[in-house]
Order: structure tokens, then C-alpha cells, then sequence
């Protein structure tokens, strides 16, 4: 290449959330305890790396209940599952570990809590991600989805004395909050959330990806395709006037991008592996950086426990 990119940023924080950490031991915790196979409602996480990576070790990925064997461990993914799932798997009589990210199950909470209450909601979120399809179906009905503005002119709730807005945890902020507003805008005295849905590590990566665009020539984002919050990422950059490119692993790279782009920002989806950002590092070196640097963010502390019955006895 005749003008290989020198330096490479690395956005703090990156990759792996406490959530996704989380769901990822309670399964080889569960492979560890019961054996080979432990079956999986929908990809744990939403990385081909890890997922391949857990299938290698014994885990079944299904979406079907169908698909399990009677008496069989079975883990919920870290999105969540609705109610007709959970109560389907209990009375096939599996046995259940829930990997749902304890933020995904406040927001849960809340839903059923305010449904006692009588109200209804406006969920914002993606139609047909699984973390939406879970929310929405902690109830039979009185949920309605939003994807954007247009939407909300749309939307019909049967009442609007007692409503109430929830979010998938994975959105971008801004869009979250535009679409907010308009709901705020059409329904006033719409309650909102008492702490924002959207995630800490949600949040905190894509306030990275903001402070690190302006200081960089192109951004690449390590993620997987059907990664909400990895799409979120390479979008904020976008949006920033940066041109961004999302890759599922180093193989990805076109060497065209780099070409004259002296400063490479990098950054890693909720889901990613701290590997994958390895490689893709090892590439971009390949190419002829010469630095990498971490740019200064937040060090996150945040560990969620795991379920009981996998503990081991110290903890």
C-alpha cells in the first residue's frame, strides 16, 4: 500500500459486557457441572465467534423447544425469552438456567409491575429481535412497538390515562431518544422509564465511538452481524461523519479502506471477543501501523452473579 494507516486508537471501553461475560460462563459453567449437552434457546450472545466456540464445547443452539430432549439442561439466552417460552420449558420439565442480563430482567420487572398497575406501553425497539419479542411477551397484550417516529403517530394503545415507555437495552441513545420525545410529544403525561433502559455498557461504548471519531480517519467496529448494539456502534460513527465499517473478524478487512487513512479508530460490540479485536489489530499492523493506543474512557467494575445452582461453593 503506498499510504498504510500509522496508528490505531482503541476505544475504553470495548467488547464484552457484564452481561454477556455472565451468560457465557453460565453456560460452560453448566457444560462443566451436567455434561455435554447443554441445550440453548437462541444464540447466547449475538457473536458467531463465541457461539461457534460454545458448540465446540457441547453447547445445541435451538429455537424450538421441540428440539429438546426430555429431562435435558437448558439455558435462556442473555435477551431474554417471553412468558410463553418460560412457561412452555417449565412444564416440560427442563432444567433451567436463565442467562437473560439481569438489566434485560428489570426491565421486565417493570413491565409486569405497571401492568398490575393497568397500564399499557410503548416499547421502542427492532420487530423481531429476540430481547423485543421477550419484553413484549411478558404480556398477552397492551405492548406496542415503535421502530421510529412515523411509528409513534401510528400506534393506537387502548387508553392513554396510565402508559408507559420501555426500550430494547441495545438501541443507540439518540435514536432512543428522538423516538422518546415524539411519544412524550403525542401522550404528555406518558411515564417514562425511572432509570433510562438503554444499557451502561450500551451507553458507555457508544459514548466512546463519539469521543474517538473526530480523532480518526475511519473506525472499524468487531461485531457480528445480527449484533444490535455492534450495528448501533459503526451507525454512531457514521453519523459523526466517519466512515465506519463493521467486521465479524479480521478476514473481513479490505485493505482499500485503509488506503491514505492515516488514523484507524477500533472498537468491539458488547458481544465481541477481546480476541477478535487481537486479530484485527494483527492485520491492521500487517498493513504497516506502526502504534496503537488506547484512548482514555471509563474502566467498567460491574460483575452480575450467576444463578445459584451454579456457583461453585467459595462464591
Amino acid at each position: 500500500m503506498s499510504h498504510p494507516p500509522q496508528e490505531i486508537l482503541l476505544a475504553e471501553p470495548r467488547g464484552f459486557c457484564a452481561g454477556v461475560d455472565r451468560a457465557i460462563e453460565i453456560v460452560e459453567r453448566a457444560l462443566t457441572k451436567f455434561g455435554a449437552p447443554i441445550y440453548v434457546r437462541h444464540e447466547i450472545v449475538h457473536n458467531t465467534y463465541v457461539v461457534n466456540d460454545l458448540k465446540s464445547k457441547g453447547a445445541v443452539f435451538i429455537e424450538d423447544l421441540d428440539d429438546v430432549p426430555p429431562g435435558a439442561t437448558l439455558v435462556f439466552s442473555a435477551h431474554g425469552v417471553s412468558r410463553a417460552v418460560q412457561n412452555e420449558a417449565t412444564a416440560r420439565g427442563f432444567q433451567i438456567f436463565d442467562a437473560t442480563c439481569p438489566l434485560v430482567t428489570k426491565v421486565h420487572v417493570e413491565v409486569a409491575k405497571l401492568h398490575k398497575e393497568g397500564f399499557e406501553f410503548i416499547m421502542i425497539g427492532h420487530k423481531g429481535h429476540p430481547e423485543v419479542e421477550g419484553t413484549m411477551g411478558q404480556l398477552d397484550s397492551g405492548i406496542h412497538l415503535v421502530e421510529d417516529v412515523a411509528d409513534v403517530a401510528r400506534v393506537a394503545p387502548n387508553q392513554t390515562e396510565k402508559l408507559a415507555v420501555v426500550t430494547q437495552t441495545t438501541l443507540s441513545m439518540d435514536d432512543a431518544a428522538e423516538i422518546a420525545a415524539a411519544v412524550k410529544a403525542r401522550f404528555p403525561q406518558v411515564r417514562e422509564p425511572k432509570q433510562q433502559d438503554i444499557c451502561y455498557a450500551t451507553q458507555n461504548r457508544q459514548d466512546a465511538v463519539k469521543f474517538m471519531s473526530p480523532q480518526v480517519d475511519i473506525v472499524i467496529v468487531v461485531g457480528s452481524p445480527t449484533s444490535s448494539n455492534s450495528n448501533r456502534l459503526r451507525e454512531v460513527a457514521h453519523k459523526l461523519g466517519t466512515e465506519s465499517h463493521m467486521v465479524d473478524h479480521a478476514d473481513e478487512l479490505r485493505a482499500e479502506w485503509f488506503e491514505g487513512r492515516q488514523r484507524v479508530g477500533l472498537t468491539a460490540g458488547a458481544s465481541a471477543p477481546e480476541v477478535l479485536v487481537q486479530a484485527v489489530i494483527d492485520r491492521i499492523r500487517a498493513m504497516g501501523a506502526v502504534s496503537v493506543r488506547k484512548v482514555d474512557g471509563i474502566q467498567e467494575t460491574v460483575k452480575f452473579p450467576l444463578p445459584k445452582g451454579l456457583r461453585l461453593d467459595r462464591e
